[in-house]
């Protein structure tokens, strides 16, 4: 149709007196000088079209600057524009061949809080508001969940230009969600709330306890001569506090919003600490362990430096796998939903955290069964009883917190899951010190540091002569002179047996020496073999 158009237009153009080659010319003049109307557009038998009307001006070739122009003729093109579309949506990578370019961008769309969508069924194709905008992403109106039509839109953005009225900005601009909100049809929170002075609270507290334990380190080695610290190992009493510290800090690593490093803070201060502390505790539980199974006379001496040999490939371990966990696969944060429907971070858990915790419970284990093989073996200062309590403990408590977060609080919240964390610390950690250091601190404020327990005094034990070698003895150079009044008092007490049972032995069943009536030895507490009980004491000395 507009070939035609275009034909019979050029045919009247050419009966008016302008011919063939000078239609070239005058395409020339008018790509030259520009002198043409604005094009308008009809509608004609549901067609549209859009017509150009050209004057044609023509001058001679070699006429003055000042040669008056005249109008040689007038130039009409109607163009058929139906099957084109006005796609007023930015311009995407591919668009449609039909699709008028510079259309493009020309919605009224609020940019910054909706993106434009073009509609390509409404009709006609030649109209403005062929369009919807859409709240973004983190965005939402309360009207027209969040669509609007863009005819409506065009209608309020023209009655702005005019100051009619503020439509556009009251109606179709998107509001913001609240924040952590990928997508929102109200105000309602999408983030867990953070009880920040309740969270500092706590973190205050852990922060004071791994100082606690510094200053207790500082007191321990400022005693370490002392015989209850000195047969306790300093070296391996240094190396606990170190580990409880390390768990303390694992409050710090939790309290912001996690994210990667968090996370990776949060691993490692939990499992470093964690295997420090309790493979410390068992190598000298280990050690009571070995010493106690002794059958024989011989006393099996096991030093701090054997020890820390075979402290030194478990650490070492631990290490390696954590260092391959954070440079292979970087734990970081996820978000996941508590029971009210709210997000928050937490660190993701996998087949790195499944492992560890199967190696940890199998550790625990075996420090379970060396507690229970010494729970009839006698240390000093009852330390080995203590330290298998506070292994029992450990191995206790991470069971139930493991059943509290898979079971109990599934679905906790932020602040929850940071109280059952503090929870956790203090109940293994505080704990773990209580028992290990609390009776020995207690007998040095007391003034009994350097004196040996009620049960080493019964028994003759020092720290030369331990009972089967469970009394530990540290690898530095013992003291001459305390070591010469050591023999001395054992000695001592050997002599005093000694000469007790010869006196036993003489009056016993002596026929020359009678014992006077009532006296010790009379015949009504005459020791006999089977039912005396002098001889069965002189046998167990």
């Amino acid at each position: 149709m507009s070939t035609i158009l275009w034909i019979v237009d050029i045919i009247h153009l050419a009966r008016t007196s302008i011919v063939g080659r000078h239609i070239i010319s005058l395409r020339s003049i008018i790509l030259q000088q520009h002198i043409y109307t604005q094009p308008s557009s009809m509608v004609q038998d549901s067609e549209v079209y859009t017509k150009y009307e050209f004057k044609a001006v023509a001058a001679e070739p070699f006429a003055s600057l000042y040669h008056k122009r005249k109008l040689k003729g007038f130039l009409s093109l109607d163009v058929d524009i139906t099957h084109l579309e006005v796609n007023q949506c930015e311009r995407k990578s591919s668009i449609k061949l039909n699709e008028i370019l510079i259309f493009h961008g020309t919605h009224k769309c609020h940019n910054a809080t909706s993106r434009c969508i073009y509609i390509s069924h409404i009709t006609p194709h030649w109209s403005r508001g062929r369009y919807q905008c859409v709240c973004r992403d983190g965005y939402y109106s309360p009207h027209h969940s969040g669509i609007f039509n863009g005819t409506l839109v065009e209608v309020a953005w023209q009655q702005k230009e005019e100051n009619i009225t503020d439509t556009w900005d009251l109606i179709f601009e998107c509001k913001k969600c609240e924040p952590g909100c990928h997508t929102c049809i109200d105000q309602s929170p999408c983030l867990a709330v953070y009880n920040w002075p309740f969270r500092i609270t706590l973190l205050v507290f852990s922060i004071c306890c791994a100082c606690c334990t510094i200053i207790l380190n500082i007191f321990m080695f400022k005693h370490k001569r002392l015989k209850v610290f000195k047969v306790a190992s300093p070296i391996f009493l240094s190396i606990t506090l170190f580990g409880c510290a390390t768990m303390y800090l694992e409050m710090a690593a939790i309290f912001p919003v996690l994210d990667t490093y968090s996370c990776i803070a949060t691993k490692w201060s939990r499992h470093l600490g964690f295997c420090i502390t309790y493979t410390a505790l068992l190598m000298k539980t280990w050690r009571v362990s070995l010493t106690y199974r002794v059958k024989s006379a011989h006393k099996v001496k096991l030093t701090d430096k054997q020890l820390l040999q075979w402290m030194v490939p478990i650490l070492l371990v631990m290490l390696i796998y954590l260092g391959t966990w954070t440079v292979s696969d970087t734990p970081t944060a996820e978000d996941i939903m508590d029971n009210e429907g709210l997000r928050f971070k937490q660190c993701v858990y996998n087949w790195w955290d499944h492992s560890l915790a199967i190696g940890e419970v199998l550790f625990l284990a075996w420090g379970i069964r060396v507690c229970y093989n010494v729970r009839n073996a006698e240390s000093l200062y009852n330390e080995a009883r203590l330290i298998s309590y506070a292994i029992y403990n450990i191995a206790i408590v991470n069971i139930m917190m493991i059943a509290f977060h898979l079971f109990i609080f599934p679905r906790a919240g932020p602040n929850i899951k940071y109280l059952l964390g503090f929870i956790r610390t203090q109940l293994s950690t505080s704990t773990t010190i209580s028992l290990v250091f609390g009776p020995k601190v207690i007998r040095v404020l007391k003034g009994q540091g350097d004196q040996w327990d009620n049960k080493a005094r019964s028994r003759g034990v020092s720290a030369s002569f331990s009972l089967n070698g469970i009394g530990l003895v540290p690898d530095e150079a013992p003291d001459l002179y305390q070591e010469n009044e050591e023999l001395k008092e054992e000695i001592q007490k050997l002599a005093a047996q000694i000469e007790f049972m010869k006196i036993v032995h003489m009056e016993m069943n002596n026929r020359h020496v009678k014992p006077k009536i009532g006296s010790y030895f009379s015949s009504i507490n005459a020791p006999t073999k089977s039912g005396g009980c002098l001889l069965a004491k002189v046998e167990d000395l």
